[in-house]
């Protein structure tokens, strides 16, 4: 079982996680990491935070000389800005309660904001500071979740099973590249250029404006990114119960990201309102040299079908709601007299789609290399790699390619 657990705050002196499961002798770059870091810090809309922080991780259990052990693997980010916060954010009570009592009253947040944790996170856990759940809550705790994400895309680079991610849409304008016309590798290489990380150059100089526009009067924006997943082996996940379900496990996955609030496989919110024999990708021989005797022509389904992956290029879309927190303020409840008022206003960005691509392509590798790890096992790469290789022999020999 590949899992991994995440703790620390967002002004906290630093965020660690315990990545566990991921099999020994796998070569590991640690500029191969910090580089989804930094993707993940980069982007048009992100708040002056990015400028504060510049996210490298720190290894601490799981990898010796550029290999992992088999061990769980402890990794750290330090949070720079904590620096400007020790006093609000320090782990331990000062002894000097008059000067405690001073510290919280100031440092306490006056209202709660709609759209946030906030609320919810202070009857759940019965605090009397909204920053208790704010800190937590917070979207910088993505942070670690891509290092965990990078360590899982090296596992599945090393297979051969390729990702990218891009956006699709921002605030209503949306990207007019179809990125199934588009390999891997030009999808890729497309993306370097790309400022929020969109394929559609054009569409991207009016995304940057309406970012531009949206800021200047206090408000926020949302979107939509794409991960796509190549050469995935056939028959990950399962149709034998409900929770092995890889589409299930891939929503899980990524509506877990904060301000995700859909999540699509494949053209599933189109095919909603389509006709079965227009939506359904129809089996044809493969006559091309490929790792599979079999292909369909179109690529509805998403790369899933009952559960499974079936050996197209898997698909999944997840669509950000607008950032909660804008300068403008809404209509909420001050706290703790719960007389209405302004909400509270916090450092955040006006869009941080480009981020979420980069985060939601760290989530969709774990939860690929989880099925991966669930399917043909492992302790040591080596014995996955040539279990998965295996697995493409057996698919091949189900058709005889010299009849073809």
């Amino acid at each position: 079982m590949l899992r991994f657990l995440t703790a620390g705050e967002s002004h906290g002196p630093k965020l660690t996680a315990i990545l566990d499961g991921i099999p020994a002798n796998l070569p590991v770059s640690l500029d191969d990491i910090n580089l989804e870091l930094r993707l993940r810090q980069g982007g048009i809309g992100r708040s002056s935070r990015q400028k504060i922080e510049s996210d490298q991780l720190i290894v601490v259990g799981g990898i010796r000389h550029g290999l992992t052990t088999g061990g769980p693997i402890g990794l750290e980010i330090i949070n720079n800005d904590y620096q400007n916060w020790h006093k609000i954010m320090s782990v331990w009570s000062d002894e000097n309660s008059a000067n405690r009592e001073i510290q919280d009253s100031i440092n306490k947040l006056a209202s709660f904001r709609p759209g946030h944790a906030d609320l919810a996170g202070l009857i759940k856990f019965k605090h009397n500071d909204i920053r208790n759940v704010l800190e937590r809550a917070s979207a910088r705790e993505t942070a670690i979740r891509v290092g965990c994400g990078a360590i899982c895309l090296t596992l599945l680079n090393a297979l051969g099973i390729k990702l990218a991610s891009h956006v699709t849409s921002l605030g209503g304008i949306e990207s007019s590249i179809d990125a199934s016309g588009l390999s891997w590798q030009q999808i890729t290489d497309r993306l370097k250029s790309s400022s929020l990380y969109c394929l559609d150059q054009e569409c991207e100089l009016h995304m940057v404006d309406l970012i531009k526009a949206t800021h200047k009067i206090g408000d926020s924006l949302g979107g939509c990114v794409e991960v796509i997943a190549c050469d995935l082996p056939v028959g990950l996940g399962s149709y034998t119960q409900w929770d092995k379900r890889l589409d299930g496990l891939l929503a899980q996955s990524l509506m877990s990201i904060q301000a995700v609030k859909v999540v699509e496989i494949g053209n599933g919110i189109k095919a909603s309102s389509m006709t079965g024999s227009s939506v359904h990708d129809a089996l044809y021989l493969n006559k091309e040299n490929s790792k599979l005797p079999f292909k369909t022509n179109t690529n509805n389904s998403g790369g899933i079908d009952g559960g499974m992956t079936n050996g197209q290029r898997l698909v999944v879309r997840a669509f950000m709601k607008p950032i909660p927190t804008i300068t403008k303020g809404l209509p909420t409840l001050s706290y703790p007299d719960f007389n209405e008022t302004k909400a509270f206003y916090e450092r955040s960005d006006v869009c941080a789609i480009s981020s979420l691509s980069i985060i939601a392509k760290a989530m969709t590798a774990f939860t690929l290399a989880q099925a991966i790890l669930d399917k043909f096992g492992g302790d040591d790469f080596n014995d996955l790699k040539l279990s998965v290789d295996n697995h493409f022999d057996y698919v091949n020999k189900l058709v005889n390619k010299k009849s073809i």
